[in-house]
């Protein structure tokens, strides 16, 4: 993107928070955009999964516009704007790329991935966002099923869950998640709630064996 044309977005942005700008608009906060940023998400997967390039471009650049509203609602609040959020991401694609940026040596992606935890680690190291054990980190706001998948993810690369696989082919484990969803619905119960309290309890369960096993 053109520097005129950031500069164009973000001016836009201003002019619709000012005094006389969208009513809309100015009422807005942080707290009440946070589901519009999840929509968008979502809408941008559906172009691109449709492989639709003008879409795509929209879709893009309506979750660009979450990222400009918050940062002028930061920047009204003295707390930060757009060009530190993007000096923030480029210091730490830098720092996170030291096989490219650096003089570390890379074989595979694992070991991308793991250097990469590795300083994630260390830059929270110390501060209110630590993440002390291997299970931290997981958005607590992701669909369930999406969270539970990170959870074990996490849970077997810390060796707290067993790697192995059951028994089930692809098409009847999706069968079966289905046919769940439908059983739990059928009983009055909402399967994503369900599996959100299951999480809850199994979460709490791998960090207990975490701790006795540190």
């Amino acid at each position: 993107m053109k520097k005129a044309a950031i500069n164009d977005l973000l001016k836009v942005m201003a002019r619709l928070r000012s005094p006389t700008g969208c009513p809309w608009d100015r009422e807005q906060s942080h707290l009440s955009l946070r589901r519009h940023a999840i929509e968008e998400v979502y809408e941008l997967i559906d172009a691109i999964e449709a492989r639709d390039d003008h879409e795509m471009a929209e879709e893009l650049g309506d979750l660009l516009l979450q990222v400009v509203f918050h940062c002028q609602l930061a920047r009204e609040r003295g707390a930060f704007d757009f060009e530190k959020v993007c000096r923030v991401l480029v210091e730490k694609l830098v720092r996170r790329h030291p096989h490219v940026f650096g003089k570390t040596k890379v074989k595979n992606v694992d070991e991308v991935w793991a250097n990469w935890e590795k300083i994630k680690r260390a830059e929270k190291f110390g501060t209110k966002r630590a993440r002390p054990s291997a299970l931290d980190g997981i958005p607590k706001h992701l669909p369930a099923l999406l969270r539970a998948e990170k959870l074990v993810k996490k849970a077997r690369k810390a060796n707290l869950l067993p790697n192995g696989k059951m028994p089930l082919s692809k098409i009847k484990l999706a069968e079966k998640l289905f046919e769940l969803t439908g059983s739990a619905q059928a009983h009055g119960w909402s399967a994503e709630e369900l599996l959100s309290a299951e999480i809850k309890k199994r979460e709490r369960t791998l960090r207990k064996l975490e701790k006795h096993k540190g």
